[in-house]
């Protein structure tokens, strides 16, 4: 007879949304996201028990939970804590074994990371404080260009004159695009511009950490294919994405949950 499956699961508190993964013999089958709005105990709380429902589980049905990231320090529950840089790197070694090199794209910063081909991480680097670095960076210069920041990616993609921002500065970069939309520049010029600005940082990192093929990228980031394609270009690499880039520390959060040698 077949044993019941053990159900684990890992929980990614970051700066912009909470969110939550449930596994089974290592596939997901139940996720969720939601905004934290600074309010990272309710926030997980909430989204917990809507995974959990989706999964037909309650807390007592899980063999073992993770969390991680920048608000795991008020989970709503007594759970270990691993780093969220740790839990990316065992979610991208799971979903893709020849990972070596992690971006991750996130709403305050951009983290990038060397790994081994066990997936534990060789080196690894944080972007500093500067909007420009992050996905934060997008999330204003689409509010000044009325696009929703789901549309920004493949916008920027229909861009044939690209430009070139004269700041790495967010705030002034700011500016710039507003000068630039009242001299008449097309959005996707100016998206596709932001996105170069982006991947020239994120390749700053990406050399610091010494980077190695397999690529993979990481968080909101990913899901914007403007920057995905501009980050690929300006490191002369193909770049892997996970089907849902902003739940794989969740997910390696859950892995290493189903592993009690690495909590």
């Amino acid at each position: 007879m077949k044993a019941n499956p053990r159900f684990y699961a890992g929980l990614d508190m970051g700066s912009v949304s909470i969110k939550a993964v449930i596994i089974a013999n290592g596939q997901s089958v139940a996720s969720g996201l939601i905004p934290s709005g600074g309010q990272y105990k309710a926030a997980a709380g909430r989204l917990m028990e809507a995974v959990l429902a989706k999964a037909a589980l309650t807390l007592d049905d899980l063999s073992g939970l993770v969390v991680t990231g920048l608000g795991s320090q008020s989970a709503p529950f007594e759970a270990p804590q691993i780093s969220d840089i740790s839990c990316h790197a065992r979610g991208c070694h799971a979903l893709f074994p020849s990972a070596r090199t992690i971006i991750d794209i996130g709403g305050q910063f951009t983290k990038a990371a060397r790994i081994t081909a066990q997936g534990s991480i060789a080196d690894f680097l944080m972007s500093e404080k500067c909007a420009t670095g992050s996905g934060r960076f997008l999330q204003v210069i689409a509010r000044i260009l009325h696009i929703p920041i789901e549309e920004i990616g493949a916008l920027s993609l229909q861009s044939q004159n690209p430009v070139e921002f004269s700041t790495n500065c967010a705030v002034f970069a700011e500016s710039e695009t507003i000068s630039r939309l009242a001299e008449g520049t097309q959005p996707a010029d100016i998206l596709a511009g932001v996105h170069r600005a982006m991947a020239a940082k994120v390749k700053m990192l990406a050399k610091r950490v010494k980077i190695e093929a397999d690529v993979v990228l990481t968080g909101g980031g990913g899901e914007d294919a403007g920057l995905v394609q501009a980050v690929g270009q300006a490191l002369g690499l193909k770049i892997l994405v996970p089907e849902n880039p902003r739940l794989t520390a969740a997910y390696g959060a859950a892995c290493l949950a189903a592993e009690p040698k690495a909590i």
